[in-house]
């Protein structure tokens, strides 16, 4: 190999390092950086989206990834099958982070088997330290809460059903 060629495959593995904590803190899926003409991408499976029916976008470097996100369990409640994401089905207007109560402990915004109105909020997306509040589009009965709280979600997924 040519000395540029070794140069340029030179990767600094403290920020690497350093990213994939950032990804585990903030609960984000990929972070990437660009100083100058080099480009370092860290990305990580988001398992729940995959069993969802969603392929995450492969990462285009060969970079160490952070642990998976944990898969929602399966029950009633929580994490119920794709099937349950009908039409009437509320999905994420964002890439985020969801939550279900309005603080840590408190009764969660909608459960399954509450009836809610039609601008009623289900849960809160936080995108970039902005908390936004996703309402129900139709009046009805919580059927299905499709995600876990403080979990990671990406655009157009599915979150809550209300039938």
């Amino acid at each position: 190999m040519t000395e540029k060629t070794e140069q340029a495959m030179k990767v600094d593995v403290d920020l690497v390092r350093q990213l994939a904590e950032l990804l585990d803190a903030t609960a984000l899926t990929e972070i990437e950086v660009e100083h100058g003409d080099r480009k370092i991408r860290v990305a990580r499976k988001a398992a729940a989206v995959a069993q969802m029916g969603y392929a995450p976008a492969p990462a285009p470097m060969a970079a160490p990834a952070a642990a998976p996100v944990a898969a929602a369990p399966a029950s009633a409640e929580v994490g119920a099958s794709a099937p349950a994401a009908s039409a009437n089905a509320v999905k994420s207007p964002m890439v985020g982070t969801v939550y279900l109560s309005a603080e840590p402990g408190a009764k969660p915004f909608a459960a399954v088997g509450q009836k809610v109105a039609a601008g009623d909020t289900l849960l809160i997306v936080e995108a970039m330290k902005v908390m936004n509040p996703i309402t129900a589009t139709q009046a009805g009965t919580v059927t299905a809460v499709l995600v876990e709280n403080g979990q990671p979600v990406e655009f157009d997924q599915p979150l809550v059903v209300v039938e």
